[in-house]
């Protein structure tokens, strides 16, 4: 039995004397011992390597003592494992050096065994659950298909993402094949990380914010909704639109068990969006750690009084930026420990 199950327990619409807390990208760069093996290790050697990325999931449970542990991992191992040539440079970001503009290269791509491909994955996993024995429960997560798709096809970032949008709108069957390949991997990887002891699931739609509501039903939803529907069974899901405020409502009917908000809808909307029901975790404005530490403390207790206390999980409305100061990422924890209703 997992001892602090606060988060578990905002999954399943129990009532909680405080909400559960937790940040996206807690193991990251605004750590100076994530930085140390930075500085030793390379991106995806960090992810492939059991007892680095272990020992990185770990990190922030022993410095900033947050109610849930997220594994150190990337949503780019999954496209990787597909066959599709991933490299990540240092201020670039990923970098798809063979992106996908035709059905040739699409029918290229394959949906692979998840143990031969990504086995590393669930060592650590395994790993992960033995170092932190119990103290706090473990989520695994995977980007949405969409996302990835958007990576694949325009072969880096953008802020517009328009020649994968575009290949959507062009050549629809080709981005259809390529959405369900990479949906079909993701549900076999992340009901492989569920048996390895994940304890939930979050699905990062980090560039669903670009497609129109229509667009966006057709592009990313119906795939995400897959996922969730693959997974619900066997685990708690969670899903984070970022700019997906127009989708709550749909997302909202589906078998997610929380719903994630970005720090540009206000908690009284998600509320409403969602019929009030369903938990949803969010949404400070990473920024917003920058403010001096009284000021975060009465941000976050404000934030709490207005999402209720119950069916709600306290998170960033995006991940932690690596400027964060440690003692500001303390207190943003802190603050909800502190919270009284």
């Amino acid at each position: 039995m997992i001892k602090n199950d606060l988060f578990l327990r905002a999954l399943n619409n129990e009532t909680v004397e405080r909400p559960p807390v937790w940040m996206m990208r807690q193991a990251g760069r605004y750590l100076p011992e994530f930085r140390a093996l930075r500085d030793k290790y390379d991106f995806f050697t960090r992810c492939e390597t059991p007892e680095l990325a272990a020992e990185i999931t770990v990190q922030p449970i022993r410095i900033v003592k947050p109610d849930a542990a997220i594994l150190f991992s990337d949503i780019l191992v999954v496209p990787r494992a597909m066959g599709i040539h991933v490299e990540l440079k240092d201020n670039l970001g990923p970098i798809i050096p063979n992106p996908i503009r035709t059905m040739e290269q699409v029918n290229q791509v394959f949906v692979p065994n998840i143990h031969e491909t990504l086995g590393y994955v669930m060592d650590a996993v395994k790993l992960t659950k033995e170092m932190l024995n119990d103290e706090v429960p473990l989520i695994g997560f995977a980007g949405s298909p969409w996302t990835i798709f958007c990576y694949a096809v325009e072969g880096k970032g953008s802020k517009s993402f328009d020649t994968a949008k575009g290949f959507c709108f062009s050549n629809p069957v080709a981005a259809h094949t390529l959405l369900q390949k990479i949906t079909d991997t993701t549900i076999l990887y992340l009901k492989e990380k569920v048996k390895a002891g994940c304890n939930a699931i979050q699905i990062f739609d980090s560039w669903g914010g670009m497609l129109s509501p229509e667009d966006y039903k057709e592009f990313s939803w119906q795939y995400i909704n897959q996922i969730v529907e693959a997974l619900a069974e066997e685990t708690k899901v969670i899903v984070f639109g970022k700019g997906c405020w127009f989708a709550l409502n749909d997302m909202a009917k589906s078998k997610a068990s929380a719903l994630g908000v970005d720090w540009t809808c206000s908690p009284r909307n998600a509320r409403y969006l969602t019929g009030g029901k369903i938990t949803l975790q969010g949404n400070f404005d990473p920024s917003r750690l920058l403010s001096p530490i009284p000021t975060i403390k009465k941000m976050v207790h404000q934030m709490i009084d207005e999402f209720g206390k119950d069916n709600y999980i306290v998170n960033l409305g995006h991940g932690i930026l690596p400027n964060i100061p440690v003692d500001h990422a303390k207190a943003f924890v802190e603050a909800v420990k502190e919270y009284k209703s």
